[in-house]
């Protein structure tokens, strides 16, 4: 049964894309930036919506009390990644437009690299890797002050449950260049979307929202070592099972 949930969601998703993406591709020029992120956002709802319905998905999230308050409060999110479910989520949930870190490829992938390739986000070339460093603080300092939060995946790639990434310092260096706190969050969505695994599982995917971390007068490797020790001591909490 899970089997065939897993592919009716995964048409569904295929499906909805496309006529989704060329709505954003034939209303981007006419819209500002935060119009068309919400647009893209509401195509993100429907596949969330549509997981929770198809797959028996569930978001709980704890600690909305500790994201910045203002509408133009800066914040760097360093979320732990196992699946391609947070990615889906994270705009969800969020009360701020996000701007997330990624690389260029993914502007090629038909429809939904294009409509996101219509979005004020950061995409970089990984080859270039001071120019890719100085395009992330230049074009992440210009979002943070207009207010959207910048969210990059520490771990670099999806991690399979119970393990643990090598966590890299692109998010600390951002955040000590540009003043913003760092929010370390911790994300449990393996245990029903597994790393590249085409079988779902209904469940429950807790996010759980750390308190801010200032990064003004930190060093780069000492914070992120900080957020490290944050995000896998609460994944353990969170998902004990899995580190058994």
């Amino acid at each position: 049964m899970n089997a065939i949930r897993s592919f009716v969601h995964m048409v569904f998703m295929a499906v909805t894309v496309v006529p989704w993406a060329l709505a954003v591709l034939v209303c981007a020029p006419f819209m500002n930036s935060t119009r068309v992120y919400w647009m893209c956002v509401g195509w993100l709802r429907l596949a969330v919506r549509s997981g929770e319905l198809m797959l028996g998905i569930r978001n709980h999230v704890m600690g909305y009390e500790n994201l910045p308050v203002g509408n133009l409060e800066p914040a760097v999110l360093l979320v732990k990644h196992q699946s391609t479910w947070e990615t889906f989520c994270m705009p969800t949930l969020m009360p701020h437009p996000l701007a997330y870190v990624f690389k260029k490829e993914l502007l090629y992938v038909p429809f939904f690299g294009w409509a996101m390739g219509r979005m004020d986000m950061i995409h970089i070339d990984r080859s270039k890797r001071t120019e890719a460093f100085n395009k992330v603080v230049a074009q992440g300092q210009r979002l943070l002050d207009q207010g959207t939060w910048v969210i990059m995946f520490p771990e670099g790639t999806r991690i399979e449950r119970g393990q643990q990434g090598s966590y890299k310092t692109g998010g600390t260096r951002l955040a000590i260049a540009t003043g913003a706190p760092v929010i370390p969050v911790a994300v449990t969505s393996a245990k029903c979307w597994p790393r590249k695994a085409f079988i779902k599982r209904p469940g429950t995917v807790e996010f759980s929202i750390g308190k801010p971390i200032p990064s003004q007068g930190r060093q780069p490797e000492e914070l992120m070592r900080e957020v490290e020790a944050w995000i896998e001591a609460e994944m353990r909490r969170l998902d004990p099972s899995a580190y058994a």
